[in-house]
Formats: C-alpha cells, sequence, structure tokens
C-alpha cells in the first residue's frame, strides 16, 4: 500500500497493451508524422483507419452484417454505411464543391441522431434494411474514400490545415464505431445456439496479477483533457476538485471473485441492489454476468473466439453498472468517482486500466463546470446525451489502439452489459 499524495502529470497518451490480441490489432492513425506533405499524411490517417474498419468486418457474411439482435447494437453494415456518410455529409457535403451524394438516400438510412442534418431512419429498425446490401456498401465506401483522398490533395493547405479539428474528429468517430462492430456482433452471435466464432484463433489479452491497494491522499487535483491534442468536447474543460482520502484497488475485479458472489446468493440478495437494479435482474433473470452459460462442465462465457470455459484469472466483464455496484455492496466497498480514477489512473498507480474492460464509475455523465458544446452540427455529439447515463474510464480490448486516453469519459446507461465492461473497487475505510 503506497501512501505517497499523487500529484497530476501533462496529458499522456495511452494505448492498448502489446499482450492485446492480434485480431485487436490497430494502425496508427497520427496526422503528424513523417516528412511527408500535409495532404499525404491526412490520406494516410485516413486510409489507415478506413482499413481496419474493413478489417474487422471482414471475417462476416453478408448475413452477418444485416443482423440487429437489440435496438441499442446495430448491424456491421449499418457501422460501415454511417462512418461513411459521416464524411460524405461533414467533410465533402461542407466543404468540396460541386460534389454529388453516391445515393439520394443514403443520408436519411445511415444519419444516426444528427437533427440538424435532417430525418433519420429508425435506429431500432436499422436489421430492417436487406438493402443495400454488403457490397453496395462496400462500394459506396470506395466512391467516398476516393472522394475524400483526392480532397485532400486538390486542397491548399491552408484550408486543409482549417479542417484538421473536423478529420480528426471523423477519424475518432470511427474508430468508436470499430468497437461498436465487435461488441454489436458479439451480442448478435451471443443469442445464435451454435455459438459461432467471429475469429476462432482469438484471444484474450492476459491480464496482469494486479494485488493491493494504492491510496489517494486527500488534495486537489486537476481533472479533464490538458493540452491542445485531440480531443472530444465532454473531456473538457480542464478543472480542478478534491478528491480522497480513499484507496483504488490496483487490479480489475476478476471472475473468480464474481464467482464468489454469485456462490454467495449476490443476484438473489435483495438488500445488494439499487431498486431499479434488482427489478432489471430478476426480470432479465441475471443469474451471472452477460454471454455465460450453465453447461455440464461448468460456467462457460461467449467471446469474439467463440465458447469458451471461464477464465477464474481473467477480469469480469458484460457487467452492468446494477451488478458492479451490488458487488461492490457485498465486497463492503464502493465503486470509485470518475475523478478519483482519473487521478490514479494520472499517477499511473492502475494496472490494466486501459486494454481489457471499461470501467464503471459511480460518476453521473454530465457536463464538467463550464461546458460550452460546439454551436454547430456536430454540438450534439456528446452534450445532449448528459443525463440518466454513468460514466466508464479506460478503454477495452476491443478499444481501437490509440483511442485511449486517461480523460476520454465513455457513457452508457445502467442496465447496459453487452459492452466490454467490469470494474475495479475503492474504499473509503481507514
Amino acid at each position: 500500500m503506497s501512501g505517497a499524495t499523487f500529484f497530476p502529470k501533462p496529458e499522456i497518451s495511452v494505448t492498448n497493451p502489446a499482450s492485446a490480441a492480434a485480431a485487436m490489432a490497430a494502425p496508427n492513425p497520427s496526422l503528424f508524422s513523417g516528412s511527408r506533405t500535409l495532404a499525404g499524411r491526412l490520406t494516410d490517417a485516413f486510409l489507415a483507419v478506413r482499413s481496419e474498419t474493413e478489417r474487422r468486418a471482414e471475417p462476416l457474411t453478408p448475413e452477418d452484417q444485416m443482423v440487429q439482435s437489440m435496438p441499442d447494437a446495430s448491424p456491421t453494415k449499418w457501422h460501415r454505411a454511417h462512418t461513411t456518410w459521416f464524411w460524405e455529409q461533414f467533410l465533402l457535403g461542407e466543404h468540396s464543391p460541386g460534389y454529388i451524394p453516391f445515393h439520394p438516400d443514403y443520408a436519411f438510412l445511415f444519419n444516426s441522431y444528427y437533427v440538424g442534418v435532417g430525418p433519420r431512419h429508425a435506429r431500432a429498425q436499422r436489421g430492417h434494411l436487406t438493402r443495400p446490401g454488403a457490397e453496395e456498401i462496400t462500394a459506396y465506401r470506395r466512391h467516398v474514400d476516393a472522394a475524400v483522398v483526392k480532397f485532400f490533395h486538390d486542397t491548399s493547405d491552408k484550408m486543409l490545415a482549417g479542417l484538421i479539428p473536423l478529420i480528426e474528429a471523423g477519424l475518432n468517430h470511427e474508430q468508436q464505431h470499430q468497437e461498436l462492430m465487435l461488441t454489436d456482433i458479439l451480442h448478435a452471435f451471443a443469442q445464435n445456439p451454435m455459438a459461432p466464432a467471429y475469429d476462432t484463433l482469438w484471444t484474450s489479452p492476459a491480464p496482469h496479477a494486479g494485488s493491493g491497494w494504492t491510496r489517494l491522499i486527500e488534495g486537489i487535483h486537476t481533472i479533464g483533457h490538458q493540452g491542445d491534442n485531440f480531443h472530444f468536447d465532454n473531456e473538457k474543460p480542464a478543472h480542478r476538485v478534491l478528491v480522497g482520502p480513499v484507496k483504488l484497488a490496483r487490479g480489475l475485479v476478476t471472475n473468480a471473485d464474481w464467482l464468489a458472489f454469485m456462490d454467495d446468493g449476490g443476484y438473489r440478495t435483495a438488500s445488494l441492489w439499487l431498486m431499479d437494479g434488482f427489478a432489471a435482474a430478476t426480470g432479465e433473470a441475471w443469474e451471472a454476468p452477460g454471454y455465460w452459460r450453465k453447461t455440464a462442465d461448468g460456467w462457460q462465457v461467449m467471446t469474439l473466439g467463440g465458447l469458451r470455459p471461464i477464465d477464474a484469472n481473467a477480469p469480469v466483464c458484460h457487467v452492468s453498472y446494477y451488478e458492479a455496484d451490488a458487488f461492490a455492496r457485498w465486497s463492503g466497498k464502493h465503486l470509485p468517482t470518475e475523478m478519483e480514477w482519473e487521478v490514479a489512473a494520472r499517477a499511473e498507480q492502475l494496472d490494466d486500466a486501459f486494454g481489457m474492460v471499461w470501467q464503471w464509475t459511480r460518476s453521473a455523465y454530465s457536463p464538467y463546470p463550464g461546458y460550452r458544446a460546439s454551436q454547430d452540427v456536430l454540438g450534439e455529439y456528446n452534450g445532449k446525451f448528459m443525463v440518466n447515463q454513468l460514466v466508464l474510464r479506460g478503454s477495452s480490448l476491443a478499444t481501437p489502439e490509440r483511442h485511449s486516453r486517461v480523460s476520454y469519459r465513455n457513457f452508457f446507461y445502467p442496465h447496459h452489459r453487452w459492452q466490454f465492461t467490469g470494474l475495479r473497487l475503492a474504499d473509503y475505510g481507514a
């Protein structure tokens, strides 16, 4: 146990650990590396991210790409089309004179929630779109890719420099959908009695043997994004917070820990649960984390590699906030706040903070003091969701490389558990 006081460190770029599965490897979409022209660097970054989307879709059949297993998920085909529409709408449509959209109906079909852009197809009905097919979406992507690359090379450096914030937002937006492609197809495959594998060679990243606690002495710290490198608007403004005294677990809660919770009747003990959480657990008959199946050979879990035995040492995954909160109460502990998590992560005191599972915090997803959404249509990106959701920190095994930051704020509703979500504990005792 450390008794040192932690002081904020400069913003650092955090990537997935080298132990992440090879199937999850991703390119580095840096806009500012190398000695090529600005157009060349933008082209390299753009095509690297676009290629990663296609690499993640490559193992899937056209039938796989169409399925929508629940309203919260989207078909792979839709993700591929929506990220293409984003470039067509916000870059080509607004900045490339004379550009003609690939298809007049695609703006309606593949807009997600941008009310300022126009009407859109209902989210829960995306799986009804048998047409356009996967090959037509491939043609759409190739058309837009060629138009974007041509735009980069036909446009002055001065104009391109002014568009870098939009281009970076587009790259990071597509990376978010790359993670959703894996979470959504895993949910779909988990509904299939045949338990198909996304990739039979997939392996989970190996966890660190984290143990013990790290202490945050009471003090004032700065959290939020610091610096001028890319960030989403919900990570700012940086501001000061009072944190501690508190201890955070260095390691993540494991499957072995969760089995003990289950064996002790954790899912049946109402006193451990928030009222809405117990209603969700009983109404949906939860008796284990998402994708766990009880077989004659014991508990197994549906993974990107198919159905596999539970690894007792691996971090528990696919648990909702309600489950995480109940587990913390059963343990006699709490979930950390997002402020506590960030202070500890900046001090590099958390094992597997990145690249394993997103970690629930007990912080409501709300604006930081002084937050202002941008006034253009991209202002709809984060701000309008700042209610009724909880913040998760870190990143998961499905998060693209270089899409992780200590200030990154993910957010989901408390009942959600189809994401790669887990937890670590906080202790406010002596």
